[in-house]
Parts: structure tokens; C-alpha cells; sequence
């Protein structure tokens, strides 16, 4: 989808729309301050996920991004949301991480690409924990 919009503006545009998407976890799940246990690793926007498993098997996953100019990081979160929500775990794990890149381009710093990355690499390692317990 991202990859039909070469031009920096309009890419950026769409991913501001993404993050003006973005919901916080519902307090059902998780309410602040949020378990260190859930803080991605090396993410500058201060982001947090949770994993649910549905009856089915899929995962559901929630975020909170605590720093309020986290765009990327809301932005990313709503697009691996709606992307992963509702899959198995097997086909998770099959993300790659470098997928920030294509969705970004060189529109990110290096710093906040590898906290971009390290939000995929948190999900694909929660869906590794569903296949072991």
C-alpha cells in the first residue's frame, strides 16, 4: 500500500493519518505506569505492547506510547495492529523486521529506526512465547 506513494509529503501524510488512529491500551488490559516488562527495548517514544491470545489461537496485540510526539511509533503501531491482529503466531514470526524501512524509507533516523524495528522484533518475539507456553 505505502509502497504506491514515492512522494516523502504524501508518505508522510499517510502515516501522520495512521497515527492520528492510534488508541491507547484500553485500561482493561493494562493501566499506568506500565509494567517495565512490556516497555520495548530502544524505542525513543517510550512504547509498551501486550500480547492477547484469542480462543482461536491468533494473537491480538495492544500499545501505549507514552511520549506524545511518538508519531512513528503510533503510527507504526496502528499499521502492525491492523497487519498482525488476528494471525497465528507461526505466521508473526515471519515478520522482518526490516519492514520499517519499507514502510519509513530515510524519512527516520537511524536511533528511531532501530526502536521502530525493535516494536517488530517485540512482536514477533511475543508470538515465539505463545508457541513455547
Amino acid at each position: 500500500m505505502l509502497a504506491d506513494f514515492e512522494d516523502p509529503v504524501e508518505r508522510s501524510q499517510i502515516l501522520i493519518g495512521f497515527a492520528d488512529k492510534f488508541r491507547e491500551v484500553p485500561a482493561e488490559i493494562a493501566s499506568r505506569p506500565y509494567p517495565e516488562q512490556n516497555k520495548i527495548p530502544a524505542c525513543e517514544s517510550d512504547a509498551y505492547i501486550w500480547c492477547i491470545k484469542q480462543n482461536d489461537g491468533s494473537l491480538k496485540f495492544y500499545f501505549a506510547v507514552e511520549n506524545p510526539s511518538g508519531v512513528s511509533a503510533k503510527a507504526l503501531a496502528v499499521i502492525l495492529d491492523r497487519a498482525l491482529s488476528g494471525l497465528m503466531p507461526e505466521e508473526i514470526i515471519k515478520v522482518d523486521p526490516d519492514i520499517v524501512h519499507s514502510i519509513f524509507r530515510q524519512n527516520i533516523s537511524m536511533g528511531k529506526g532501530i526502536g521502530l524495528m525493535s516494536m517488530v522484533e517485540a512482536i514477533r518475539t511475543l508470538a515465539r512465547n505463545t508457541l513455547l507456553a
